[in-house]
């Protein structure tokens, strides 16, 4: 009994405390007015994502993943059951702008009798990556799905483990980010290694790039391309800090820094100043590695890539790829305004882009890769409609390997140890068990891309033509896709030899090249 009295006192204390401490400070007002039970205020603020997303939320009202989309994710990492019952919950009478694919009766691709069982399927690029330039290193990617850049340092090395184990068993590109090159990519995937501003893991003590550094990283690493990252969708035309305390050792080591020191990307690249200056340097960097060269940017000025679908027309030079990110991409921290507001949404910056390409004719020179909530079947088609010929995922593959949208990306208190440096919080996270998911993931967005394409009548997702698909106009018209954003006819799909190549693959008559996914059964 004296014990029961003795914490009712304790107790009472404490809650007396508390309302003294509100009532004498000035910075919460809510607090001094309303003591003790303010504090549910600041509470249910704290929690509000959490309660809305598991309980008052519906299956379509969440950004940026809504609950169906993230459900379809998991259940797919988890080979579980992805399918939907008692038909769409969507609003299709009242979007504007919703898509709509349409299926043919007939076509070029007939199924066969009897469906394979296997739960993957070779799905690679329809061009050769690097292949028109002449590179040393073209090839083939062995998947049209790719893992996106995602830095080891905004990752935990844990999850960057995950990521390049998974897609080793998928088959597919996984893009280092432009953190440099860790141990944590060193599992088994091949890697696509970007390079941003502050050249991380190719430069010198002053911080700048470094030719040598960059020949000898891409010769001991399983390295296929390079990718100069100009801006992103998350924080376009914007630079980075990491502060200190989160330069560990393994991050320094990755990025060529001092270990605890501040470590700053800027806005813009030292090595060109403009676009003739940059084609210069994409060039020297194919010369000396033999890999194919892109860039990746989010859009936003037509001037930059007018200018230089001009200086590729009429000098010989050029990019290899070019990744289009939309505005509302980015797993990286950003101010609410460049999250929110700067550069174009996926589908209208990459129409504008592939339009600039193709009016020169240059389409076919230049494989185009997407990103941006692209690592959904739905949002993927309309990709390809519109010319891509792969896209990446980033976000998604985050959630297949345990990510829940907590949001806390930018706090380094992730609660599924993906976006973090926490050691604790990272340790949870068992990159062997997650990079089956996220291998799992993969196939089975492979696989119904492969799906859509057959009941398009076509053999591959690249050759679905941008009038497969319309746009609602509200209930009673729609629009083709190719004519909301000015496409002509041809535009869209690749050449007559690629298509004829990517078909004789399909059907199994020609070698895939590239990447090659692993055996269902390794997949698990």
């Amino acid at each position: 009994m004296r014990t029961i009295v003795r914490a009712a006192v304790a107790g009472a204390g404490a809650v007396a405390a508390v309302a003294v401490r509100d009532l004498l400070q000035r910075e919460h007002t809510v607090l001094r007015n309303y003591p003790v039970v303010g504090h549910a205020r600041y509470l249910l603020e704290r929690m509000g994502p959490e309660i809305r997303q598991y309980l008052v939320a519906g299956n379509e009202e969440e950004r940026p993943f809504t609950r169906d989309q993230r459900r379809w994710v998991y259940a797919s990492a988890k080979k579980e059951n992805n399918y939907f019952g008692f038909g769409t919950d969507n609003d299709l009478e009242h979007t504007s702008g919703y898509p709509v694919i349409k299926h043919t009766t007939f076509g070029t691709a007939v199924p066969p009798s009897h469906p394979s069982s296997a739960e993957d399927v070779a799905l690679p690029s329809a061009k050769v990556l690097g292949g028109p330039r002449g590179r040393r290193h073209a090839f083939r990617p062995g998947s049209v799905v790719n893992v996106s850049a995602m830095s080891f340092g905004s990752l935990s090395g844990t999850a960057i483990e995950a990521l390049n184990r998974g897609s080793a068993l998928a088959g597919c590109l996984h893009n280092t980010g432009e953190g440099g090159l860790s141990v944590h990519h060193r599992h088994g995937g091949e890697l696509v290694f970007q390079i941003g501003t502050a050249y991380f893991g190719c430069r010198d003590s002053a911080g700048r790039f470094d030719l040598a550094r960059l020949r000898d990283l891409v010769a001991g690493a399983p390295v296929r391309a390079l990718e100069v990252k100009l801006s992103q969708g998350a924080k376009p035309g914007l630079g980075g800090v990491l502060p200190a305390p989160k330069v560990s050792a393994e991050i320094a080591a990755a990025r060529g820094v001092p270990v605890g020191e501040t470590c700053v990307s800027p806005s813009r690249h030292a090595e060109f100043s403009d676009v003739d200056s940059m084609l210069d340097w994409v060039e020297l960097l194919a010369a000396e590695t033999g890999l194919p060269v892109g860039i990746k940017a989010a859009v936003g000025d037509m001037a930059f890539w007018d200018e230089l679908t001009e200086l590729m027309a009429t000098t010989g030079r050029g990019v290899d790829f070019v990744t289009v990110d939309g505005g509302e991409g980015g797993t990286g921290a950003a101010p609410m305004v460049f999250a929110d507001s700067v550069s174009l949404p996926f589908q209208l910056g990459f129409a504008r882009v592939y339009a600039t390409f193709a009016r020169r004719g240059l389409q076919e020179d230049v494989t185009f890769i997407g990103g941006g909530k692209l690592g959904l079947p739905g949002e993927a088609v309309v990709a390809f409609a519109l010319g891509c010929d792969m896209v990446n995922v980033a976000r998604e593959a985050m959630l297949a390997i345990g990510c829940i949208q907590a949001q806390k990306c930018h706090t380094d208190t992730c609660p599924t140890g993906v976006a973090t440096q926490n050691a604790w919080l990272a340790r949870g996270l068992d990159p062997q068990l997650k990079s089956v998911r996220l291998a799992n993931y993969v196939a089975t967005l492979r696989r119904d891309l492969v799906k859509v394409a057959e009941a398009c009548g076509v053999e591959h997702p690249g050759l679905i033509s941008s009038d497969t698909v319309e746009l609602l106009d509200g209930k009673t018209s729609s629009t083709p896709l190719g004519q909301v954003y000015g496409y002509e006819a041809s535009w869209g799909l690749p050449s007559a030899a690629d298509r004829a190549a990517i078909a004789a693959i399909m059907r199994g008559e020609a070698p895939q090249g590239g990447s090659a996914p692993a055996s269902p059964d390794a997949m698990g």
